[in-house]
């Protein structure tokens, strides 16, 4: 027997090594490669216990093995790559499986756009935490990276709304976690098992370094660096909540096989106020007067992207229905004017006001723009669904459209998603574009400009060795430089193979110190995820990067194969009974 017969004789589901499906899970949408042993599809819950308890079997008995659980395989750092086994989500474990007044339960394999057709069909409501990759992303990687996007800026992140976890425990053994108070919390302590032990220690360990945990807390709009121990204890309240903990763990700490998050009624009337920037002195300021009028979402894209989405109109309006697509074309035709004429902006920004009625949308949007009216910047007010719809095509498509369309190029994310201070732009921008302007690089920046979140994805030649030397160089000098301005490395995309090594340059040795225990607490053989959050070096991304173009991103073949079935299923199907 070998370890395919193995774990094939105790689960359900799924179990694969053919080189095709080893080739489909070595990549997801970063700069890394790393091909799996072995690919396990699993069916349920119980699956999910049966392998982990085989592992961790095998650990103990020396051999080197893990469990990297992966659901869409959007992720852009590398984080569900593994040598070893891929635990892989979408194939089975996809279904819905209760929709309240205000939550909704579902598997992690989940695609996050049948998510939304289901919540929004059967009471108008949604989980507003979604990234930009909403059609290609899934409920597991949210709550894994504690995602984040264009509705962060009133909302939150992944982890505002996820309520309940039932999760698998590194010995095999499954649990659910949820806010628990001190009576509840003394009650899991007394357990005389391995769930209990991680109650006693992490309480233990939160309780001991209280003042040097909270000193560690990212002050900026968003984070997903490092283990988010001080959203455990809410000690006002008197909470205590794994669930904040292992939401953004990237599967390092516990595979979630179901979740429960809440859901909020979007308003339903919009407008968006356009800011077409020439130079980017003014971005400061003029960040700050929108924020003042409380946008909905406040987001950008420069000038290569710009470009792009007039070059590849037709790839970016074809998943549209035929009249949309029709409307979209037109609606476009400015654009193709001012690429034309040579009088494409530096940056877009678009705010988007969204309340209980057209008019009190639109006096909001007219009063932003008026704001504005000193400063050397154009505006334009878009109150049609299709104008808008323009705007937020591009920026929601401008990642895709880089991986997709630039041959020999690769989309090269590991400086994509820093988070400053807007107070800091006047500094920190220019800084930051020295440093940029010092390679020969093309590169396009987008991101959450309200949460001054920038997502900057340098396009290069992976395989080039030059390339992946300024690699390593841009890294840390661009993380230097947030940290010298107490920024987050990483808002929502997460660490990965790409950002671990690089904790130590947001957060303090003790707090590293306090990262290693806890997943030691959580994991003591290490055998989720390793080399994720923790213990990940330098070499490890060097080993890992890929050294040639890819046409397709592994989560592209992914979404196309027989796996990701989900894609063309229709999404009733998808609530199990």
């Amino acid at each position: 027997m070998n370890m395919k017969d193995d774990i094939a004789a105790l689960i359900k589901g799924d179990v694969a090594d053919d080189a095709a499906t080893l080739e489909t899970y070595s990549h997801d949408t970063s700069i890394f490669e790393r091909k799996p042993s072995l690919v396990v599809f699993p069916k349920d819950t119980e699956d999910v216990s049966a392998i982990v308890r085989y592992v961790h079997g095998a650990r103990a008995r020396g051999e080197n093995i893990s469990i990297a659980p992966r659901s869409a395989g959007s992720d852009m750092t590398g984080g569900p790559l593994t040598d070893s086994i891929s635990l892989v989500f979408t194939k089975y474990m996809n279904h819905m499986l209760d929709i309240g007044d205000s939550y909704a339960t579902a598997e992690p394999g989940i695609y996050y756009r049948d998510f939304e057709k289901l919540t929004l069909a059967r009471n108008g409501k949604l989980l507003p935490s979604y990234p930009a990759s909403r059609e290609i992303c899934a409920l597991g990687g949210m709550v894994a990276n504690n995602s984040g996007g264009e509705l962060t800026l009133r909302y939150g992140q992944t982890n505002c709304y996820v309520h309940e976890l039932e999760v698998v425990l590194a010995n095999g053994s499954p649990a659910t976690l949820h806010p628990l108070n001190e009576k509840q919390l003394a009650a899991k302590e007394a357990e005389q098992d391995f769930e209990g032990e991680i109650y006693r220690k992490t309480h233990a360990l939160i309780r001991d370094n209280i003042r040097e945990i909270e000193a560690a807390r990212p002050d900026v709009s968003k984070n997903s660096a490092g283990y988010a121990l001080w959203n455990i204890w809410n000690e006002t309240e008197g909470i205590f909540d794994l669930t904040q903990l292992i939401t953004g763990s990237q599967g390092t700490l516990a595979i979630v096989t179901k979740a429960t998050v809440g859901l909020v009624h979007p308003k339903e009337h919009k407008a968006m106020l356009v800011v077409f920037l020439s130079e980017l002195n003014t971005l400061p300021e003029v960040v700050r007067r929108v924020l003042e009028f409380k946008p909905e979402s406040f987001e950008s894209y420069d000038d290569q992207t710009f470009r792009l989405a007039v070059r590849f109109i037709p790839q970016i309006i074809r998943h549209f229905g035929l009249w949309d697509m029709i409307k979209l074309g037109v609606a476009f035709i400015p654009e193709m004017f001012v690429v034309a004429t040579g009088g494409v902006p530096k940056l877009v920004l678009m705010a988007e006001f969204a309340e209980d009625s057209d008019k009190e949308a639109r006096r909001k949007t007219y009063d932003a723009q008026k704001a504005l009216a000193d400063l050397s910047v154009s505006t334009r007010v878009e109150k049609s669904e299709t104008a808008r719809a323009k705007f937020w095509t591009i920026r929601r498509e401008s990642f895709s459209l880089l991986r997709k369309n630039l041959r020999g190029l690769h989309a090269a994310s590991f400086i994509d998603d820093l988070v400053v201070h807007p107070a800091d732009y006047p500094l920190f921008l220019p800084e930051l574009t020295q440093i940029l302007e010092e390679h020969d690089l093309l590169y396009t920046i987008a991101g959450h400009i309200g949460d001054a979140d920038f997502h900057i994805i340098p396009l290069m030649d992976l395989s080039k060795r030059e390339s992946r030397a300024m690699i390593m160089e841009l890294e840390e000098k661009v993380y230097r430089l947030i940290a010298k301005y107490k920024g987050s490395i990483t808002g929502e995309h997460n660490d990965g193979i790409v950002r671990t090594p690089y904790l130590p340059l947001m957060f303090s040795p003790r707090t590293i110190e306090l990262f290693a225990e806890i997943k030691h607490i959580f994991d003591p053989l290490g055998i989720l995820n390793p080399g994720k959050k923790v213990g990940g070096t330098v070499e490890d991304i060097k080993r890992s990067m890929m050294t040639h173009a890819m046409g397709a991103s592994g989560s592209e073949s992914f979404s196309r194969n027989a796996e990701g079935g989900a894609r063309n299923s229709r999404a009733e199907d998808l609530v199990r009974a």
